[in-house]
């Protein structure tokens, strides 16, 4: 199966502009997700979509493949959709890996590959983690604070999805249970490139909206979404959408080190 690997990265963050070049202990945002991508086996190639030639020089400098596409892409995954239509051989199947991503170990994007390769009528496939009671009330805390932060998932027993939302599903009776039956989601998707035509040419659904969910617009349209079980081994998610984030990773590779060695 012809796989590939799209990073989506925009120079004209409002939060970040020129987030994509942020330098983050010796080496870019960019050419960081892009270094994890590489260790990742069963891909055909690994591609930089973007619309800046700021961006895109910068991913040829350290060997990306490029593909440039157009500033009205109103986010990542239309821009990953429209850079895998340019090429002369679509691929079968895009991993979406948002170039903000830049603490996801690589075999979180091997299980999305995997998947692909056991399934490959396989639609949509996305990562989640199920989390402990500890982790769980850490996170019951964290919304106190930040409500809309930390995604869950609930999904049946053929692990297609049923609902994300950002509130805390399920709903806990009882603490009866050796480990919840609650699990995070991460905000990694895998397409069949079919299916990813097909979501970027509908509208916003009402629950999408409610949620503010994009992963919702498939299920409101009966696309489903296979969840991949993942695990972390101890390691921290995090993403980075401003420059204290960028303070935040560098403080967090010096304590549980480099995700993959740097050139």
């Amino acid at each position: 199966m012809d796989i590939a690997i799209a990073i989506p990265a925009r120079y004209g963050s409002k939060r970040f502009p020129g987030k994509p070049m942020a330098m983050i202990r010796g080496a870019t945002l960019l050419h960081r997700v892009w270094l994890i991508a590489r260790q990742v086996t069963g891909v055909s190639q690994v591609y930089v979509a973007t619309d800046d030639e700021r961006v895109a020089e910068h991913a040829r400098g350290f060997g990306a493949a490029v593909i440039m596409t157009s500033p009205s892409c109103e986010n990542g995954t239309v821009r990953v959709q429209q850079a895998m239509r340019s090429l002369a051989k679509p691929p079968e199947a895009v991993i979406n890996f948002q170039g903000d991503a830049v603490l996801t170990p690589p075999w979180v994007l091997q299980g999305l590959v995997g998947a692909f390769y056991a399934d490959p009528a396989l639609q949509l496939v996305t990562p989640a983690v199920h989390l402990t009671w500890d982790e769980l009330e850490e996170l019951k805390r964290s919304k106190e604070t930040t409500p809309f932060s930390g995604t869950l998932v609930v999904f049946d027993r053929a692990m297609n999805a049923l609902y994300f939302s950002k509130t805390i599903i399920p709903s806990l009776r009882a603490r009866n249970q050796p480990q919840p039956p609650v699990y995070r989601h991460i905000g990694l998707y895998g397409y069949r490139l079919s299916a990813l035509d097909r979501l970027a040419a509908l509208a916003p659904t009402p629950l999408e909206m409610a949620e503010q969910l994009e992963q919702l617009r498939a299920l409101e349209n009966c696309i489903p979404i296979r969840v991949v079980l993942t695990d972390y081994h101890g390691r921290t998610h995090w993403s980075v959408d401003s420059p204290e984030d960028a303070l935040k990773v560098a403080e967090l590779i010096d304590r549980d080190g480099e995700l993959v060695p740097l050139p």
